[in-house]
């Protein structure tokens, strides 16, 4: 596992699963736990310091990308197989299995995410947005689009997850 900045604050220091891969500008902060096979790009930033951010397994976040959340109000809870698209900000909210966060897309406090659904890059989820299992979320403010079918789930959500774990492994 390569280290990029973990850092503890007030007492909690960062715990990162098996075969994961930190890029060596990537920053790890305070109350943040993740599963294995998990992957932190250039410049992303995941800063449990306020509050605590909980990862599953497979999840990537991508160049520039940070992830956050509210002082004594909102957790990050990211699950399994999770695609965080270069500069998106994901802040105080839930999200489910098998999702992907488009590049520059903004999720804020309370959203939650349900399972194989999609955020199109560049849409903004407004505070307690809630997604449907299988959407695709776009625009400004984002709004349901259409129904994720198979050929989008394979082609991009699944793709895009299995891709980031190769791609790490070009680094260890």
């Amino acid at each position: 596992m390569e280290k990029g900045w973990i850092i503890p604050c007030n007492g909690k220091t960062p715990k990162v699963g098996e075969n994961c891969w930190i890029a060596p500008n990537a920053t790890l902060v305070g109350d943040f736990e993740c599963g294995s096979e998990c992957s932190f790009w250039f410049n992303a930033v995941v800063r449990g310091d306020v509050n605590s951010i909980r990862f599953g397994n497979r999840v990537n976040v991508q160049d520039g990308a940070v992830i956050h959340c509210t002082y004594e109000k909102t957790k990050t809870i990211i699950g399994n197989n999770v695609s965080i698209g270069h500069n998106a900000l994901v802040h105080g909210c839930t999200v489910e299995d098998n999702v992907l966060i488009g590049m520059g897309a903004i999720v804020m406090d309370n959203c939650y995410i349900e399972e194989g659904s999609i955020i199109a890059a560049g849409a903004v989820l407004t505070e307690g947005t809630h997604v449907k299992a299988g959407s695709l979320y776009a625009g400004v403010p984002a709004k349901f689009r259409k129904e994720v079918d198979e050929r989008l789930r394979e082609g991009e959500i699944e793709r895009i997850a299995r891709n980031y774990v190769k791609y790490s492994g070009w680094f260890k």
